[in-house]
């Protein structure tokens, strides 16, 4: 018996769109990487990116549970010295909130180049309207 191999030719890929809103940020971020990874679909092949496009809308009113709003620390380093800059999950939800939400997601996607591909698939707003309406995104609930 053969296992089967999807090709990268044959991938059909839909649009999803998440809300945010209410949810809690890890759980909404794991739905979004299973999707991007194409987990969901019975011809999932792990070399091949065979994932559908996500997204997230209303990431400004995402939750986090427990004290990590005032805990959650985010941090860059400019590669200078002195260079650290370090945020709270407070300041990046209100400020940033797509950049914590798209965080989230890429910390759960595999770090190589497939990764970096799958992770092109992912947009990500802060309110409640995106500009993709023209796909006709399936609506995804987060549990």
């Amino acid at each position: 018996m053969n296992s089967y191999m999807q090709k990268k030719e044959t991938v059909e890929r839909k649009w999803y769109v998440i809300d945010a809103e209410g949810k809690s940020l890890g759980r909404v971020a794991s739905l979004a990487a299973t999707y991007l990874r194409g987990k969901n679909k019975p011809t999932y092949t792990p070399h091949i990116d065979c994932g559908d496009n996500i997204i997230i809308i209303n990431a400004k009113k995402v939750n986090l549970t427990g004290n990590k709003l005032n805990d959650k620390m985010y941090y860059n380093h400019s590669m200078y010295t002195g260079g650290l800059r370090e945020r709270n999950a407070k300041t990046m939800r209100e400020e940033y909130p797509e950049e914590m939400m798209e965080r989230a997601v890429k910390g759960m996607l595999p770090h190589n180049r497939l990764g970096r591909q799958m992770y092109k698939k992912l947009f990500v707003y802060a309110g409640n309207e995106h500009k993709h309406e023209a796909q006709k995104p399936e609506v995804l609930e987060v549990k």
